[in-house]
């Protein structure tokens, strides 16, 4: 390998000396060849240059294959900030407007759900060990095109405005969890099966993994570092995982103490990826620093010693959105180390049986939490906890898992009916 590297280097620089002949440069390149000694002596060329164009139009296909997905990522308003001001003008819709625009069926109960931080694909996974890959523009046209109309494609125009755009096919159990890459087209995924796999999505002929991790316990949960270089892993096992995206070098915290106790259930990377958080059957929600892996701050029985469900960070990395079995949703602020508010009257008949997520809507001005036993969003103002209106999730089952987009009025239900639906707030018209 060695030996092929200095034969490159040999080439490199034979060209670069005829190309500074061929531009007459020959002083220069009389200079360079005393140094090198090329043998024999070369000739004035334009090869160099040739070569150079190639690979900058090669380099710049690439990027835009990169950037077609990447758009403009726009998080509407400020967030939440409760710091500063706590009566601000919401403006985004109200949940209970959004509508179902696409259903999607997998072979068993769905488990989860993610967004691409560009909000335009959605990726869900089941217990029937599958996942779908699903592009947000062609489910809202879908939506929008008339069944008459529909029915006159062809088989070609229907493959080719089909929302689901990829179904991949490499775990052996359940997908427990997912993660889009923050600038590859690579999706990872979690599963049952003991294995993180990671996914080349862009590739349409691609139905299997071309990286995988095979891990000590069955996966629970995954989160991609801000920057894309490395994933933390949570599984059955209490010890967090914290991965090189590259060399596959795993590093877990120096001491044991900071570990839960229990199966984790939440792990999230704060927005500026100074932090990470996470959550356990154990009760508590640890803040860990991102840097040294060690675990900074432990809400003990953050939900009143029942099991924490979810952790997310807001976008300003300031507070914490958790769920527990105990049907509450609570924002912690991580400056005062103390639960800020509690959002209440989910769960009227006591705890939950199941797990699910609480979320924040794109603007931070809304929290989202599905009530297992009615199968409704609830919903609140995230600032107040003023209660807003049900949704009802049109699902069959209980509703496991909820992911809200990132840059639009758009969210997610996955649940025990094997269905996944896609939920939108079309524009008004008048």
């Amino acid at each position: 390998m060695e030996e092929f590297d200095i034969k490159k280097r040999e080439t490199m620089y034979r060209l670069i000396i005829s190309q500074l002949f061929y531009d007459g440069y020959k002083d220069v390149a009389v200079g360079l060849a005393a140094i090198i000694q090329p043998h024999p002596a070369c000739p004035p060329s334009d090869r160099l240059l040739k070569i150079v164009k190639l690979g900058l139009k090669h380099d710049e296909e690439e990027n835009k294959e990169k950037t077609e997905l990447v758009g403009e990522i726009v998080q509407p308003g400020s967030g939440i900030d409760l710091e500063f001001e706590t009566e601000v003008q919401t403006i985004s819709p109200e949940i209970a407007l959004y509508e179902t625009c696409y259903v999607t069926a997998h072979k068993g109960p769905c488990r989860c759900a993610a967004f691409h931080r560009t909000g335009q694909l959605i990726a869900t996974g089941s217990q029937d060990a599958s996942i779908k890959i699903l592009d947000v523009e062609r489910m809202l046209s879908k939506s929008a095109t008339p069944a008459d109309v529909m029915a006159l494609e062809t088989p070609q125009q229907q493959m080719e405005n089909h929302p689901v755009i990829r179904t991949l096919y490499d775990h052996n159990g359940e997908v427990t969890c997912l993660d889009f890459h923050p600038y590859e087209s690579i999706l990872a995924s979690g599963s049952d099966d003991f294995s993180i796999r990671f996914f080349e999505y862009s590739k349409p002929s691609v139905k299997k993994a071309f990286k995988s991790i095979q891990e000590v316990s069955e996966l629970t949960q995954i989160s991609f570092h801000p920057s894309g270089e490395y994933l933390l892993a949570g599984t059955r096992h209490p010890t967090i995982r914290l991965y090189d995206v590259n060399t596959f070098q795993c590093f877990v915290g120096s001491n044991p103490q900071d570990q839960h106790s229990g199966r984790i259930t939440g792990l999230k990377w704060s927005p500026n990826a100074n932090l990470f958080v996470s959550s356990s059957v154990d009760g508590n929600i640890k803040i860990w620093d991102g840097v040294s892996h060690k675990c900074v701050n432990t809400f003990h029985k953050a939900h009143d010693g029942k099991e924490v469900c979810s952790v997310v960070f807001s976008r300003n990395s300031k507070y914490v959105l958790s769920s527990g079995k105990d049907s509450l949703v609570k924002v912690w602020e991580l400056s005062t180390n103390r639960c800020l508010i509690v959002y209440t009257g989910a769960g009227v008949t006591g705890a939950m049986e199941h797990g699910t997520v609480a979320c924040f809507n794109h603007t931070e001005d809304y929290v989202l939490f599905p009530d297992e036993k009615t199968t409704s969003l609830c919903c609140w103002d995230s600032r107040n906890a003023e209660r807003q209106r049900l949704l009802s999730l049109g699902h069959n089952g209980v509703v496991r898992y909820l992911a809200h987009s990132p840059t639009g009025p758009a969210f997610v239900s996955c649940s025990d009916d094997f269905r996944a639906r896609f939920w939108y707030r079309k524009a008004t018209t008048d």
